[in-house]
């Protein structure tokens, strides 16, 4: 069995979509389409349903699904493997971010490339689901994720730092001069959230509910750079977390605010896999993060973030 046409099922599992999958793979749609039908006839079984176009996998397309990820997963680790015992860590490392975590993923970044030369990383914005999901599937070789609340499943996991929630505000604002505000005060405003899909907004949402609290926002996004220019530009306010108190600190349009009755903290940490043996990746990153010092004996507000 040729490992290229279980690439072509993965990605055809994972884009949903011939065209789309094709181009993942760098190849013609019929090449693809002709290597699924070869591993299809190889298997005996039928994998995907199609009609003109892509409709679903088979129930014997998603039995094989997760046997096929982890052959290539495997095939690839074993690969960077062998490049480890000639010489340096090589290949791309694939992290992905919750968008609060962000600026985290920049120091962790930072550490790899420095301990590891000749080490590339992709890193992506995600979704907490979504990173597990990709970690399942070997999409991912680590997450930075939340630990406190909807952990993941099936991991090994290192805290990287804890954060709080914060009120992001205009610095031409009547809340800017504020030396605090409480949580009742800041729902009262023309707020901008993450989405609900998100689950730093899910947190929220349940931490203000067990006050008696509830948001509802004038505007929802997936990043905190959208939030952070709607504060900055278009006159709304947001509940964001001190991990970006570093960025705003610098934008002389923005400020933040502590509660004076703030919200529990949260635990992010990163995240890979439990599946021995590890890929030299993921156990790199792994290794890498237990060794940074993101946690501060300050309080969480006033963190500065090493440089």
């Amino acid at each position: 069995m040729q490992l290229r046409y279980l690439e072509y099922f993965v990605a055809l599992a994972r884009e949903r979509h011939f065209a789309r999958a094709a181009e993942a793979c760098h190849v013609a749609q019929p090449t693809l389409s002709a290597g699924l039908s070869t591993l299809e006839d190889m298997l005996g079984q039928r994998l995907v349903i199609r009609d003109r176009r892509f409709v679903d996998l088979s129930p014997e397309g998603y039995a094989v699904l997760p046997f096929a990820q982890q052959m290539l997963a495997d095939h690839q680790a074993m690969r960077t493997a062998l490049n480890c015992d000639t010489g340096p860590l090589r290949g791309t490392l694939r992290l992905g971010a919750i968008p609060a975590a962000m600026p985290s993923a920049g120091y962790l970044v930072k550490a790899l490339t420095t301990e590891h030369r000749g080490l590339q990383v992709s890193v992506r914005s995600m979704t907490s689901r979504e990173i597990e999901r990709s970690l399942v599937a070997r999409d991912l070789d680590a997450g930075i994720t939340y630990l406190s609340n909807e952990p993941p499943a099936q991991v090994h996991s290192v805290l990287l730092y804890c954060e709080q929630f914060v009120f992001a505000t205009g610095s031409g604002s009547p809340q800017a001069e504020l030396s605090s505000i409480t949580l009742a005060e800041a729902a009262e405003t023309r707020l901008c959230l993450l989405h609900e899909g998100m689950q730093n907004r899910r947190i929220l949402n349940t931490s203000l509910a067990a006050r008696g609290l509830s948001v509802d926002p004038v505007a929802t996004a997936d990043s905190y750079v959208a939030l952070l220019s709607m504060v900055a530009s278009g006159g709304l306010h947001a509940i964001i977390t001190d991990s970006h108190s570093a960025m705003v600190a610098a934008h002389p349009a923005l400020r933040l605010i502590p509660f004076s009755d703030p919200l529990p903290p949260n635990q992010v940490g990163l995240v890979i896999i439990d599946r021995e043996p590890l890929s030299p990746l993921a156990r790199a990153a792994f290794t890498v993060a237990g060794k940074l010092n993101l946690r501060s004996p300050l309080p969480a507000f006033d963190r500065q973030y090493p440089s």
